[in-house]
């Protein structure tokens, strides 16, 4: 067991991180942003806006939707900088008593708690223009403004009125935080064809402020304007901290950025080195080891800093910015504070690792130009590209198929990419009519997507269920028994042919197993140009214009192979098709039928999606396995439990069936 910083008193332990220091990098008011007075009338729901403008799209209203989508944005904005600017109100006027010693100390730091959140409640009401309970929303709702799906609409009906630039700008918005998304990007550049629309045009209506700075340090870089790209760089950090300030505020404890990477200190650190100043770069490198430990490109460039020192100054003396090492302790506390809490309550916490670095993100060159090239050889830094990451295992295939009547069609080769596989008569027809009656007895709609309706085309109804819930509605008599535990069969089944086919090493297992519908709806199939499921990744993030994909949150990073097994083909489309990087250069096409199954690795050597299903519904099995037993899925080791239960209550009946002979 790890030794703990401390041990607190229980009452306090999980409000402690409020009485931490404020961080040494400056608080809100260095911010370059303007908060707006109070509102002249109530604050209007942003949900019930966004709700308002989606119906008027859908009938046509085009110029009332924009009007209360655009609005539906500015409310969400307005809420958030509500809520933080009395958050900050609060926390100075009312600042927490720490706790003292001895019998009832701990009443004073409570007592100033209640003060606080009294404060922030009265000011909320206050700013807001009424209780703040009417802008609570569901989470459809905040996903739906996470993942910017309003700029989705603003852009199709910012075409409808033949508004060009502000159609561009709502789709580059939707397509920053959805690259994947090839119908968008199609859009853009049918724009761009349009009206000469260049890439400097290209708005980010939601851009963060630091990673604005960020960009332009880099533009400065590769102009060789050092002295600017230091200047931003410095300014992205400062804005970046402030950011992370805000979020706290508003959220309280430890916050996961997964958008972005922010923090920029090995660009950072290059441009320091570019004027000279080789004690900036050293407190650069050693602040990014801190989150890096062992990157071996900055490990050796530390070596080289070091080695370009003046004899006079030690570098055992120099030290990691300040910024981030209190960033850094004050989230080794917390993580430390939580362990803790989950050893006092009773459950396991295993913290995730939010420095790791996925996808390769790094300059081409370890030493940028302007530094002595000869300096670098004897130092061994080498110039050469950065290769993206490979699969850290052997590729293999053609292992056993295990099942007799399993037909074997195409391998990787024969599909044009890497790990494929195509096989036939993985279920029997009956076992598919079995099946699908099954899915429809217990499927949701939304499922796994939040209950949307629709989660990737809005022409389309999404339904599903998991092999846990199918064999709940079997105990429960809801769907016979028998086909239930079917779909349990037949993904453990699955699950052994990609083992084997792939001949891996080691275990595969479940991380999520779902039985899928996809229908097509009626009236919404004329000139479609969308697809069923857009081209993806399954575990990195797929960037077609840089023709990489990135593996890090919120890509289920941890999948290592994939499998959809075909129930049907009574519908018209809904081929499912591989690309290229590019995300429109299609290498193999596959017509589901019942007992198909395709398997492939879930990396960006494999990007896939689904062609629009036009008519009838389609359904399928999909799974998703992986290598690390820490990611098992959950409900399926459930299900495991609930299948060793019907066992034994079935032998049971069994060593019951006594003959009444024996009892004689």
């Amino acid at each position: 067991m790890r030794e703990r910083i401390w041990a607190p008193p229980p009452p306090l332990l999980l409000l402690l991180p409020l009485l931490l220091p404020q961080p040494l990098w400056g608080g809100p008011q260095d911010s370059a942003r303007r908060e707006s007075e109070r509102e002249p009338g109530p604050l209007q729901p942003f949900d019930l806006l966004y709700a308002s403008g989606a119906a008027a799209y859908y009938r046509g209203d085009y110029e009332q939707a924009v009007r209360d989508l655009e609005e539906a944005l500015r409310s969400h904005r307005r809420l958030r900088e509500i809520r933080a600017r009395c958050a900050r109100r609060c926390a100075v006027h009312h600042p927490l008593a720490p706790p003292g010693a001895g019998p009832g100390a701990e009443l004073l730091f409570f007592r100033s708690l209640l003060e606080r959140a009294r404060c922030y409640r009265s000011c909320e009401t206050q700013r807001l223009g009424g209780p703040a309970s009417r802008h609570r929303v569901s989470e459809d709702v905040r996903s739906d403004f996470q993942r910017r799906v309003p700029y989705n609409y603003l852009q199709r009906a910012y075409i409808k009125l033949n508004q060009l630039e502000k159609a561009v700008e709502a789709a580059h918005t939707f397509f920053v935080a959805n690259p994947e998304h090839m119908e968008m990007q199609q859009n853009i550049e049918n724009y761009r064809a349009m009206a000469g629309v260049e890439a400097l045009q290209l708005v980010d209506r939601e851009a963060k402020l630091h990673l604005e700075s960020y960009n332009a340090g880099v533009k400065h870089y590769e102009a060789d304007d050092f002295e600017m790209a230091i200047k931003y760089f410095e300014q992205a950090l400062r804005e970046y901290f402030i950011e992370d300030t805000e979020c706290r505020t508003l959220c309280e404890g430890p916050q996961r950025f997964e958008e972005y990477e922010y923090l920029g200190y090995k660009p950072g650190l290059y441009e320091a080195i570019a004027v000279g100043e080789y004690v900036k770069a050293l407190e650069c490198a050693k602040a990014y080891l801190l989150c890096h430990p062992d990157d071996e490109d900055v490990l050796d460039n530390v070596d080289y800093y070091e080695s370009l020192l003046d004899d006079s100054i030690d570098p055992a003396s120099i030290e990691a910015r300040e910024d981030l090492t209190m960033f850094v302790k004050r989230h080794k506390l917390e993580s430390e504070l939580i362990k803790s809490a989950a050893e006092g309550l009773g459950f396991s916490y295993t913290e995730p690792n939010y420095w790791i670095r996925y996808g390769g993100r790094q300059d081409e060159n370890r030493v940028p130009s302007g530094v002595n090239i000869e300096g670098a050889e004897v130092h061994g830094l080498s110039m050469g590209k950065k290769l993206s990451p490979k699969i850290d295992r052997d590729l293999r295939e053609g292992g056993p198929l295990l099942y007799e009547n399993i037909t074997f069609v195409y391998n990787s080769e024969q599909l044009n990419g890497t790990q494929r596989v195509l096989l036939d008569n993985v279920l029997s027809e009956e076992q598919c009519r079995e099946l699908y009656s099954v899915a429809t007895g217990i499927m949701i709609v939304g499922d796994g997507y939040r209950g949307k309706t629709s989660p990737h085309t809005p022409n389309e109804k999404f339904e599903g269920a998991t092999v846990l819930k199918a064999l709940k509605s079997g105990y429960e008599g809801r769907v016979p028994l028998k086909s239930a535990r079917l779909f349990y069969d037949i993904s453990e089944k699955a699950r052994k042919i990609v083992e084997s086919y792939f001949m891996l090493n080691s275990t595969l297992y479940f991380s999520y197993t779902h039985m899928v519908c996809r229908t097509a709806l009626s009236g919404q199939q004329d000139r479609r140009n969308d697809l069923s499921h857009p081209i993806h990744a399954d575990n990195c993030l797929l960037d077609p214009e840089a023709n990489e994909c990135w593996k890090e949150p919120p890509a289920y990073t941890f999948r290592d192979y994939s499998a959809l097994l075909y129930m049907n083909d009574d519908f018209e489309g809904g081929e499912f098709i591989f690309t290229e990087m590019d995300a429109k250069t299609v290498t193999a096409s596959i017509k589901p039928k019942c007992g198909r199954m395709i398997s492939f690795s879930s990396g960006g050597e494999n990007p896939h999606g689904v062609k629009a299903v036009t008519k009838g519904q389609r359904c399928a099995v999909a799974l998703w396995f992986t290598l690390d037993p820490l990611y098992r899925e959950l409900e399926r080791i459930q299900a495991d439990e609930v299948i060793a239960i019907l066992d034994e209550e079935q032998q049971g009946k069994h060593e019951l069936n006594i003959n009444p002979k024996d009892e004689l």
